[in-house]
């Protein structure tokens, strides 16, 4: 699956809840690296998501992100890749339901 595929409908959530494609570039932004001009190239590009995360710069925080998703606890997910993704299912999740920024972004 690519990460161009998944992108609008992650906009999509967070838009209907009122929340900002500003706000959740700032959150993709955090635990990737990407700055705009990067992300946009990886949607162009029509990346998959394994090629997603392996081109990122994964934040030293991501370890903070904790809870559940999907049904699943975020820190107790084996696969590197799965929980990667389920980071920014998790962080994506926070956004929409209004938390605070501060939170979102996490710092120790």
């Amino acid at each position: 699956m690519t990460f161009a595929f998944v992108y609008p409908h992650l906009l999509a959530k967070v838009e209907k809840k009122g929340r900002t494609k500003e706000e959740l570039h700032q959150v993709i932004n955090w635990l990737t690296g990407f700055n705009e001009k990067t992300l946009q190239k990886q949607i162009k590009d029509g990346v998959t998501f394994e090629q997603f995360f392996q081109q990122a710069q994964l934040n030293p925080n991501a370890h903070l992100i904790t809870g559940v998703i999907c049904g699943y606890r975020v820190e107790e997910i084996e696969n590197p890749l799965t929980q990667k993704v389920r980071y920014l299912d998790k962080l994506v999740d926070e956004l929409a339901k209004g938390r605070k920024m501060e939170k979102i972004l996490r710092s120790e």
